[in-house]
C-alpha cells in the first residue's frame, strides 16, 4: 500500500516564495497546493484539505492573521505556520491565539522550515496513532 502524501497550502502573494516552497517541498515528498491571497487560500483550504499551511502574514486584501481567523470561522482545523518577513511580535502573538501553530521569519532557512514542517506534521501522526514505529 502505497503511503498518501501529506498536502501542504502555500498561501504567499509573492511568486518567488511560493515557487520556492513548491520546488522544496515537493522534493520532500509533499503534495503541494499554492494560492495567492487569502481567498483563494481559504477556497483551496476548503476544497484541497491541507494537513498544514504555510501563510504569509502581511498579503493585500485580506492578510494572514484575516485568513486565519476565517479558517477557524469556517471550522477548518489545520495545523498553520505563519511566515513573516516582519518579526512584528504582536502579530505573532495573536496569530497564536486564533491558532497558529508555529511561526517563522523571513529571510529562513529552508532547511529550519522543512523541520518545522516535519515536526508539525508528526504531531498529527502521533495524535491519530499513524506514526510507523522503528
Amino acid at each position: 500500500m502505497v503511503a498518501k502524501r501529506p498536502v501542504v497550502l502555500v498561501i504567499d502573494d509573492q511568486p518567488g516564495i511560493r515557487r520556492l516552497l513548491l520546488e522544496v517541498l515537493q522534493e520532500e515528498g509533499y503534495t503541494v497546493l499554492e494560492a495567492s491571497n487569502g481567498y483563494d487560500g481559504l477556497q483551496k483550504a476548503r476544497d484541497g484539505r491541507p494537513a498544514l499551511i504555510l501563510m504569509d502574514m502581511k498579503m493585500p486584501g485580506m492578510d494572514g492573521i484575516e485568513t486565519l481567523r476565517e479558517l477557524r470561522r469556517l471550522g477548518i482545523d489545520v495545523r498553520v505556520i505563519m511566515m513573516t518577513a516582519y518579526g512584528e511580535l504582536d502579530l505573532v502573538t495573536e496569530a497564536k491565539a486564533i491558532g497558529a501553530t508555529d511561526y517563522i521569519t523571513k529571510p529562513f532557512d529552508i532547511l529550519a522550515l522543512c523541520e518545522m514542517i516535519g515536526r508539525n506534521l508528526a504531531g498529527d501522526e502521533l495524535a491519530s496513532g499513524q506514526m510507523a514505529i522503528g
